[in-house]
């Protein structure tokens, strides 16, 4: 794919940088979820901030939400962006 749009892997990780922000989140105080993986998740979408967590990952999903922050399918997440027609 980077060689048909005339781009490095370098030039596109640059501009990756230029556009992101870097979270370094604080492990979660306990355990949350059912997959111990899973709490770093939790806890960068706490540090981040975000609004919500779009994942197709059921041990995720199982919570419905954390701290706040909604825990959604794909198909869920495209529908809250989605136009109203």
């Amino acid at each position: 794919m980077l060689a048909q749009s005339n781009t490095s892997r370098e030039r596109t990780l640059a501009e990756v940088r230029q556009l992101a922000e870097v979270v370094e989140p604080s492990p979660l105080p306990q355990p949350v979820c059912r997959d111990p993986d899973d709490d770093a998740v939790l806890a960068l979408a706490v540090a981040a901030r975000v609004d919500l967590i779009v994942s197709g990952d059921g041990d995720l999903l199982s919570l419905g939400g954390f701290r706040g922050i909604p825990i959604i399918t794909p198909a869920e997440a495209i529908a809250k962006i989605s136009p109203i027609e």
